[in-house]
């Protein structure tokens, strides 16, 4: 199973100052969800050539791309993560990245030995600027204005499970097992 994270792919093309992601450079700032158009063109861009299963992370976030990506490839399973916003905010607004690698660290549970240094390289850590805490909340508010009418469009459709959790080591077996049940093949790298 091939884990396509929609936050990684706008990423990697700011990163590489791809014309894509000059375009959604400014969304992601200001804490924007980027336009409907561009998302879906990216995750298919990722998605059209894989002979396996893969998990969309971030993605659909609007009931639009539900509709176009359920249009365009078979969805089998709607994952939705409920977590309290209290924990989403603390997290994010604690995460510290080595942009080089894509390490993430986090000062409460998962802290570098050095604060702000990344263990192996020794380069400095970055906050993201969508993870400071003006961005976070207005990311949230968008978010919650939006995740309705997707989870609606996918509980209609009879694929949406809900996970209830504060930690990934609550959740994660729950999500795991449900997999090995609904999807096959898991490959075994998935268990990490």
């Amino acid at each position: 199973m091939k884990h396509i994270s929609s936050g990684d792919i706008l990423r990697n093309n700011i990163i590489n100052k791809t014309a894509l992601g000059i375009k959604t450079q400014k969304y992601i700032d200001e804490g924007q969800l980027v336009p409907d158009e561009i998302m879906v063109d990216l995750i298919l861009n990722e998605v059209k050539n894989l002979n396996t299963n893969f998990l969309l992370d971030g993605f659909p976030r609007t009931k639009n791309q539900a509709i176009i990506l359920n249009d365009r490839t078979a969805i089998d399973v709607a994952i939705n993560l409920v977590v309290p916003f209290d924990i989403i905010i603390k997290r994010i607004e604690n995460r510290w990245i080595h942009v080089p690698s894509g390490r993430v660290y986090n000062v409460d549970f998962n802290a570098p030995k050095i604060p702000g240094i990344d263990d192996i390289t020794g380069d400095k850590l970055v906050q993201r600027e969508d993870d400071k805490p003006i961005a976070v909340h207005r990311r949230l508010e968008i978010y919650s204005k939006t995740l309705g009418p997707v989870l609606e469009y996918y509980k209609t459709k009879g694929v949406l499970e809900e996970f209830h959790g504060t930690t990934t080591d609550e959740i994660w077996p729950m999500i795991y097992n449900y997999l090995q049940h609904h999807i096959t093949p898991i490959s075994q790298d998935l268990k990490q």
